[in-house]
């Protein structure tokens, strides 16, 4: 969800021209001179007009030269520790786009394609706004989707007077591809399943005895008809009626009509009541024929051997006929082609509830530059929507997503990246709004004067339907479709800047491959924040400005990190800072930063000392001696419920699909219980400490009761002369804690011996 400033006014000074857009190439076309505004709406796309919107979409995404996306969505972050941060490696930041991905809804989608028209040397955008609704549209088992709704985020739709109503009435619903091919192999290979819980089912209704006396004799009446019926379809041969029809109102209760090849009799105006009575105590057959019980039909004799009872379903309703047949290869016959009329209508049923996903595959399929800002985001959304659950890794993710779509361009890692772009932007913001409104100011305002304003040098003209224009105002913000449109029109006017001369584009040339835009294509944004950026092609991230001497925080080593959250709340991170000084050095952490108010990360001047720190916190756990109480890190510890970890704990904890609003609260639902997790080599220094520790361990209980202090350091006078005043035995405070600063020395000297 971009929710950019768009600095674009609707003034009617804003000039263009507005004509009935050309049919056909050898169409005279209009003049791009200075008229009098044109204002008119965007494509809105909705299911009453969808099938219409997307033959045209395939024509015009054919024939571009590139196609711009954007999504509006329900929300970004499922909780504010999920929030992209600078300490968030690469495939942290992907854990939190793929559990954004997963959790919130598209309510909107933009699609829109340029067209290079050499013949009037601008291009020509065709700006399409989709709503989309993640309605069941299938009568199969299985609840319906779920998703979050950010207030934030809604009310920002709101604001901008998002139809909701549109959205949930008349959105476009969809299926996966993987749904899809799930429901067609249950479609294959659940028939017979299906039909045996039918059969269960209706041997226990059929089983059971009439007790009404007004079903015994509508029954014995129904069976009276039906033998009329059957009597006279094999009795009649002239054409002569003997069957009497009769009628309720003004629609025959019984007509006589052909079910493909065999002769029928509609039953109208019964009651679902009576239906049952007729399908269960009259008819020797019974084929349900509804597709959201069953996928076959199912047999049941009893009173007439050459009669079956069919429901058959059409659009909207279903029609329930009982259908005469001559012999049991008939019968098997009607089955069969019952059968397969089914299986072809739940077919079609299934391809219809594709839905929007017929759009993504036409991007596809088609192979055209996609063009996105900031659109990572976006692309997870439109993997996870519309082909399946996203990879658990960043690498599988970008090696999946690059199959479906080759060629992609980031319009904000295009202006971020390049030297051109980035000195033209220098004094501007690199977001949406900004951006288009500096490269593009004769469409984004008119005024020219505002702001950072480049004339452009690449006119785009817009068509909607018949209506074009050269100068076109949608009149709406924050609209998907327009949101693409602006994103295309950044695109095409960057391409210029850094040398791309559309004068001499040929149609059939793949603008992907033009050597000014190769080391930008599939080039996209991890985090804008931090400059990470991820080759679709290769896999590969890398950044941008983690050495940055302008950021906030000093070069971000993950291997020197440690996550600390439960400590009190209290604490503060210059707190948290002078209890780790005192016992590392006041050199020893560089950096400790909030995830919120239950969690840090602490960032150590070495990785050593990340080891040095979770064994201590373990030591210090563990030891319920007076010493400890009164270590620097207490303060830390201070209520029992202080956890710590290495970054890989982190990574751990953001990839589980739970979200608590605090981590804390997170750590715990994901089942974390230990207060401590040591890295491997923590794990063998606390070994070696241990076994090499029997050496100094005071004999007994009562021993370290009474040990002196002293007795804990290295004293240099092991033999001291006894005290002559025995008060003076008794320890300070500050005693003790320089004593315990001396033993903290000799535990660092134990760990670094250990490790070399």
């Amino acid at each position: 969800m971009k929710q950019w400033l768009l600095l674009r006014s609707l003034s009617g000074s804003l000039t263009g021209t507005l004509t009935r857009a050309p049919h056909s190439p050898s169409t005279p076309r209009f003049l791009c001179s200075a008229t009098p505004s044109s204002t008119f709406s965007l494509k809105n796309v909705t299911k009453s007009n969808f099938d219409s919107s997307l033959a045209d979409l395939r024509r015009h995404v054919r024939n571009a030269d590139f196609v711009a996306i954007d999504l509006e969505m329900t929300g970004v972050t499922s909780s504010p520790w999920r929030e992209t941060f600078e300490f968030d490696r690469f495939d942290v930041q992907y854990l939190k786009v793929k559990d954004s991905a997963e959790k919130f809804a598209v309510v909107q989608f933009g699609v829109c394609p340029f067209r290079w028209d050499s013949s009037r040397h601008c291009f020509v955008a065709h700006p399409h706004n989709f709503y989309i609704f993640p309605r069941k549209e299938l009568p199969v088992d299985g609840p319906s989707d779920e998703f979050l709704c950010q207030t934030n985020s809604i009310d920002f739709l709101a604001k901008y007077r998002f139809d909701f109503n549109a959205c949930i009435y008349e959105g476009l619903s969809y299926l996966s591809r993987e749904q899809e091919n799930e429901m067609l192999r249950c479609l294959n290979s659940g028939c017979e399943e299906q039909m045996s819980l039918l059969c269960h089912s209706m041997k226990e209704i059929r089983d059971t005895p009439l007790v009404s006396v007004s079903d015994v004799l509508f029954s014995e009446r129904m069976k009276n008809r039906f033998n009329e019926w059957r009597n006279w379809l094999l009795h009649d041969r002239n054409g002569r009626s003997q069957f009497l029809e009769t009628s309720n109102d003004t629609k025959p209760q019984f007509r006589t009509i052909f079910f493909k090849m065999w002769p029928a009799l509609t039953l109208n105006g019964f009651t679902s009541h009576q239906l049952r009575l007729i399908q269960l105590k009259c008819t020797p057959s019974i084929v349900p024929f509804s597709y959201a019980k069953t996928f076959a039909p199912r047999l049941i004799r009893k009173h007439f051997k050459d009669l079956v009872y069919i429901r058959s379903s059409g659009e909207d309703s279903y029609s329930e006929l009982i259908v005469y047949t001559e012999s049991n290869n008939d019968k098997d016959q009607l089955m069969k082609e019952m059968k397969d009329e089914l299986h072809r209508e739940a077919e079609r049923k299934i391809k219809t509830a594709v839905g929007f996903r017929h759009v993504i595959d036409l991007l596809s399929s088609e192979q055209k530059l996609i063009v996105g800002h900031n659109c990572l985001l976006d692309i997870a959304h439109i993997y996870n929507k519309f082909f399946g659950p996203l990879p658990l890794t960043a690498e599988d993710f970008v090696s999946s997503v690059h199959k479906y779509f080759p060629y992609m361009i980031d319009t904000k890692t295009l202006l971020n990246t390049n030297y051109v772009l980035m000195h033209l932007m220098k004094k501007g913001g690199t977001s949406l709004s900004k951006a288009f409104a500096s490269l593009c100011p004769r469409i984004a305002s008119s005024s020219k004067k505002s702001g950072l304003a480049f004339q452009p040098s690449v006119e785009v003209e817009v068509q909607v339907d018949d209506m074009r224009s050269s100068n076109w105002n949608s009149g709406a913000k924050h609209e998907a479709g327009y949101d693409a449109f602006m994103t295309g029109c950044v695109f095409a006017q960057a391409c210029s800047h850094i040398g791309i001369d559309f004068k001499k584009h040929s149609s059939s040339e793949n603008l992907s491959h033009n050597q000014k835009l190769q080391m930008h294509v599939n080039h996209l944004y991890l985090s804008w924040i931090n400059g990470d950026i991820i080759d679709l092609s290769t896999g590969i991230a890398a950044s941008t400005l983690r050495q940055n001497p302008k950021g906030r925080y000093s070069k971000i080593l993950f291997s020197n990190i440690v996550i600390v959250w439960g400590f009190p709340s209290h604490l503060s991170a210059k707190k948290i800072r002078e209890c780790l000084y005192k016992v590392f050095g006041p050199i020893s952490v560089t950096t400790i930063y909030h995830l919120d108010e239950t969690a840090v990360f602490v960032q150590f001047s070495n990785s050593g000392l990340v080891s040095d720190f979770l064994v201590l916190k373990e030591t210090l756990e563990t030891a319920y001696d007076p010493i400890s109480v009164l270590h620097p890190l207490s303060e830390l510890l201070e209520g029992g419920n202080t956890c710590a970890a290495s970054y890989e704990v982190y990574k751990e904890i953001c990839s589980s699909p739970i979200s608590k609003v605090k981590f804390a609260d997170q750590a715990k639902a994901v089942g974390i219980k230990w207060k401590t997790k040591l890295v491997e080599e923590s794990k063998e220094t606390v070994k070696t400490l241990e076994e090499n520790g029997a050496d100094d361990a005071p004999d007994s209980a009562d021993k370290s009761k009474t040990r002196k202090v002293e007795d804990v350091t290295d004293n240099p006078n092991p033999n001291p002369k006894p005290n002559p005043n025995p008060s003076d035995d008794r320890i300070s405070t500050s005693e003790i804690i320089d004593s315990f600063y001396a033993a903290q020395t000799k535990l660092s000297k134990h760990i670094r011996t250990t490790k070399l």
